[in-house]
């Protein structure tokens, strides 16, 4: 009797240690591969959408490129399988057999990238996601031991690949939790605590720096109607992103030749892109420029349309390019329009009545707000944008807002881009 307990001792031990050794493992890899993609996919946007700005006429250019050169890896080098988003990642946690085949790490990676460099406007995100929750799901599959911890392998890929694009390890955690696992267990506390704290120590190693650099000095309590309301309006903003997708993924699986797909989303691109060059790849340089000073923007009606424009638009432009081919997701498209939203919101506020709102904390709210209502996770986007600005001063708010937001758009439509099926909607 000692002696099997001993043996079943000994055996739970050694298996608690591959477990620890595959975390570490998946941590280092999926954050590898997200300071990677990152920080090449900011370098490249940058350089080519000074070229358009430089010459207009790559705004017709770029998107078909890309979005062409895309269409012809899938057809020739990824065995012919077009990318489904982090729905592949459901479907192999939910499924015993189903698995995330290995090639889906580099398809991602350089699908997310092109995409996003030639304009596409979406983001990496769920590139990063579905690519590292690959590397846990290749992880798991080379031993026996670890075929019963699936989810939760493929949870700290993802966890460690969203705590290196947005230096939050909380963020990684409760992403995982909410919108993945949606179960904790011991297994995945310790592979997800173990992966994300490889992603941060390698971010900080790397010196990687918040993506906005901004600072909350302040709130007050008088502006929480203000935040009300702003919660509410993205909560609206976020379903209109996700029927949005969900409209054009539909008409545009109606047409059959592939390059009459690539054609009509490019030029539907290129004019959106032409008007307002703030919807080019991520948005993040337009973010960017908001944040600079904008205490000072002075309300006008020029501003009013070209905010409303951006608004309006960003959710077509980012259905099309998904629709179109385009690799990503709805985490960039929500931060951004959450920006403009937010800023729109407090110069309104500020201008017709007198609110006297502070509109930087109505741009970070704004973002985290629309981001909860997208992908109903209000925990994960509370932590994400606090990680992307390095600064918590926001936190309660922020707390409220997405709260708001998220059950806002649920008593609209109860469904994300990620949790819609036919067969649910009916």
């Amino acid at each position: 009797m000692n002696n099997t307990a001993k043996i079943k001792k000994n055996y739970h031990f050694i298996k608690f240690q591959k477990l620890v050794i595959v975390s570490l493992l998946i941590g280092f890899l999926s954050a590898f591969l997200g300071v990677i993609l990152k920080n090449t996919t900011e370098y490249y946007e940058e350089i080519f959408f000074h070229q358009t700005i430089v010459n207009p006429i790559f705004f017709v250019v770029f998107p078909v490129f890309g979005l062409s050169v895309i269409y012809f890896l899938r057809e020739y080098l990824f065995k012919k399988k077009e990318n489904k988003g982090i729905k592949e990642v459901f479907e192999s946690t939910n499924s015993q057999s189903k698995n995330l085949p290995s090639y889906k790490i580099t398809s991602h990676f350089i699908n997310g990238l092109l995409t996003v460099v030639f304009g596409g406007s979406t983001g990496i995100e769920v590139s990063t996601v579905v690519a590292s929750a690959t590397i846990g799901s290749v992880a798991q599959r080379k031993q026996n031991v670890f075929r019963q911890y699936k989810t939760e392998l493929i949870c700290a890929g993802v966890a460690a690949g969203i705590t290196a694009l947005f230096s939050s390890p909380i963020a990684g955690i409760l992403f995982s939790l909410e919108v993945i696992s949606r179960k904790v267990t011991r297994a995945f506390v310790l592979t997800n605590l173990i992966a994300v704290s490889i992603a941060f120590g390698l971010i900080y190693l790397l010196d990687e720096k918040p993506l906005f650099a901004v600072q909350s000095i302040t709130w007050h309590v008088r502006a929480i109607p203000y935040f009300i309301i702003l919660g509410i309006i993205a909560g609206i903003n976020s379903v209109y992103l996700t029927r949005c997708v969900l409209f054009f993924k539909e008409q545009f699986s109606k047409i059959k030749v592939p390059y009459f797909k690539i054609i009509f989303g490019s030029v539907i691109l290129s004019i959106s892109l032409f008007v307002f060059p703030q919807l080019y790849g991520e948005g993040y340089h337009a973010i960017k420029t908001i944040f600079i000073n904008p205490n000072d923007m002075v309300l006008s009606l020029s501003l009013v349309l070209t905010f409303i424009g951006i608004i309006v638009l960003k959710p077509i432009v980012t259905s099309v390019t998904l629709a179109a081919g385009g690799d990503g997701g709805v985490f960039a498209p929500s931060l951004f329009i959450g920006a403009f939203l937010g800023l729109l919101v407090a110069l309104i506020l500020n201008k017709y009545f007198n609110a006297n709102v502070i509109p930087i904390n109505f741009i970070i709210i704004g973002m985290a707000a629309v981001l909860s209502a997208s992908i109903h996770a209000p925990f994960t986007a509370i932590f994400l944008v606090c990680g992307l600005t390095n600064d918590y001063t926001l936190f309660l708010p922020i707390l409220m807002v997405c709260l708001i937001s998220k059950y806002t758009a649920k008593m609209i439509y109860p469904f994300t881009v990620y949790s819609y099926s036919p067969s649910l909607a009916k």
